[in-house]
């Protein structure tokens, strides 16, 4: 064996190692793989699973909350209806105008703005409150009203909505203060006509201007770095953003138009969309009181964050497999497949015929017992050679012995017929018929050197036996043959009939009381012949069947076996035909025999 065929078995043998890592990495690495991505999507799903049904309570619990804080300041509104001095007021000051004295005109406007410092003070978060009445505007005494730069707001937009209310509330979403000079803070506006009591008879317009500190009290609790929300008017206008720190009414906010037309048209609903520089999950709820649409939105990347961790810890835990397959590989190849390689190698040599082979070894485990236990096998191995030798010596010299004892079929037919001859002599004519039959079947014996024969060469040697023996028993055994058409022509091994036909005499026909009948008949089936030989003898039992049937299934070179000669045509036919062929037989206790031959027909 040169190196390279050195080298390259050594490589076969050390790819064991390769194999049992490769084995370690798809029973252990890529299932935990596959888990860990099951576990993935089925953890992605359940966090915004739940986050979907958190972000819709939360928004429900927000709208109400928010319907409940402006519920509130419309009941503010309504003491204006309810309160008689500033309706008296209101009601000189636009009608009586300039006629009023001076002190009347201080008078009333100080109870107007009387009225307009208490509604300031009980509702919450309230930037200003104003009463339009007439072509002027009355604020809190709280305010410096050089900040205001008031001039004919009778034809403003927010007053002539106001107007066509008809006393109903109007609400502005968020805006810069009407009429406030360099004003930064937007507010949130509720407008609503001041009536004179029991009439529709307009006395003013009060406006109140809310902090956007009022919403963000109401949201605080749930705005968080994971969710957001936005609150716009029906025309899609912005009223409130947790993620501006201004804003206008005119400012849309950052919704493709497709799904903004979805929140505007729809009550109540979810879908994830590009929201605020993000894919983000949104829900959104109608204001059932102010039409509003409170919207929030969730960055998908913030609802699957701990699912992300996970995914990363089962992936730690895949790679820390992998390092652990690495490192089981190098022990492996260490403490279990050097060993294997190396008592391998020594019973190659074993198996050359060196047996000259140290097997010797200190270890204490399995491996152990394994070099110990092929070593006794050695030991018991060299014995048996050497018994078997001695042996095969033995029997050589017996069949030598056997076949010098061996009388020539010429000297013994020529025998038999000087026999015959004398017996005719003597008047013993019984006797000498049958010494002649069995000189004709030794003279077949001599004349026939051919492997196989025909069928009706072979039936010619059957009937002489078959002769003899009714010469013996007399009218006790009768012979029948059913040949099918064709059939005697094809040919059969030579001597594969009277071993069996033989043997049907001596275990069955001679053994029975009654009257015996010997059938041979032949078949023909597709490419087949097939002869059976039946007897109605003794026959076997189940036990003796079976024995029978599993010799003919094993090999065996025994000289003095009992029913040899249906033991050794079995054998000559799947040698000579091949595995498909042979013999079967089947029998039954006191109801006869069957052998079966199947061999090919040509």
């Amino acid at each position: 064996m040169n190196a390279w065929q050195r080298l390259s078995q050594q490589y076969r043998m050390k790819h064991v190692n390769h194999q049992i890592f490769v084995l370690m990495i798809l029973i252990i690495t890529v299932p935990l793989l596959i888990i860990s991505v099951i576990i993935y999507f089925f953890s992605i799903q359940a966090v915004k699973n739940e986050y979907q049904s958190s972000s819709n309570l939360i928004l429900t619990n927000l709208s109400f909350n928010i319907d409940q804080y402006l519920q509130s300041i419309e009941k503010g509104t309504l003491n204006a209806q309810m309160d008689g001095q500033l309706q008296n007021a209101l009601e000189h000051w636009v009608a009586d105008g300039d006629e009023n004295s001076n002190d009347q005109r201080i008078q009333y406007g100080n109870t107007i703005e009387h009225f307009v410092s208490s509604i300031e003070m009980t509702i919450k978060n309230v930037d200003s409150v104003q009463i339009y009445a007439g072509s002027r505007v009355f604020y809190s005494a709280n305010f410096n009203r050089s900040d205001y730069d008031v001039e004919d707001f009778t034809h403003e937009d927010w007053y002539l909505q106001t107007q066509q209310s008809k006393g109903g509330i109007v609400l502005f979403g968020t805006h810069l203060p009407f009429h406030r000079v360099n004003a930064k803070d937007p507010v949130i506006s509720i407008a609503r006509v001041i009536n004179k009591v029991g009439s529709k008879q307009p006395l003013g317009v009060m406006l109140i201007d809310i902090r956007l500190d009022s919403l963000r009290e109401i949201l605080k609790l749930s705005e968080t770095s994971k969710r957001n929300f936005t609150i716009i008017d029906s025309q899609g206008a912005s009223i409130y953003n947790s993620e501006r720190s201004t804003a206008n009414a005119n400012v849309p906010i950052t919704l493709e138009s497709q799904k903004l037309q979805t929140v505007l048209h729809a009550e109540n609903g979810s879908f994830y969309a590009y929201f605020a520089g993000a894919n983000s999950y949104i829900n959104f709820v109608t204001s059932p009181y102010s039409g509003w649409k409170v919207i929030q939105s969730i960055d998908e990347k913030e609802m699957t964050k701990q699912a992300e961790i996970l995914i990363k810890i089962i992936l730690a835990l895949a790679f820390l497999s992998l390092g652990t397959a690495v490192l089981f590989m190098f022990i492996l190849s260490a403490r279990v497949t050097k060993p294997i390689i190396l008592l391998s190698r020594k019973v190659k040599m074993v198996g050359l015929g060196n047996f000259d082979v140290d097997l010797n070894s200190n270890r204490q485990d399995e491996f152990g017992v394994l070099y110990q236990g092929i070593r006794k096998m050695l030991e018991d191995l060299q014995n048996y050679i050497e018994r078997s030798s001695m042996a095969k010596a033995q029997q050589k010299v017996a069949q030598y012995g056997a076949l010098k004892s061996q009388i020539n079929p010429h000297f013994l037919a020529n025998v038999l017929e000087t026999i015959q001859m004398k017996a005719i002599i003597s008047g013993q004519r019984d006797v000498g018929e049958m010494v002649g039959i069995l000189g004709r079947l030794f003279r077949i014996h001599i004349q026939t050197g051919k492997e196989t024969v025909t069928l009706q060469e072979e039936l010619i040697h059957i009937r002489l036996y078959v002769k003899i023996q009714q010469l013996r028993f007399g009218d006790k055994i009768q012979y029948r043959e059913e040949l099918s058409v064709n059939s005697e022509t094809l040919q059969v091994l030579h001597f594969s009939l009277q071993p069996l036909i033989e043997n049907a005499f001596v275990h069955g026909l001679e053994r029975s009381s009654q009257a015996g009948l010997l059938e041979v008949s032949s078949e023909i089936s597709g490419d087949d012949l097939l002869i059976q030989i039946k007897d109605n003898g003794v026959g076997m039992d189940q036990i003796q069947l079976g024995q029978l049937r599993n010799r003919l299934a094993q090999p065996s070179d025994t000289l003095d076996e009992t029913h040899i000669g249906i033991k050794n045509v079995h054998d000559r036919i799947v040698f000579y035909f091949g595995d498909p062929y042979g013999i079967d037989i089947e029998s039954q206790p006191g109801e006869g025999t069957i052998v079966r031959i199947r061999m090919p027909a040509r």
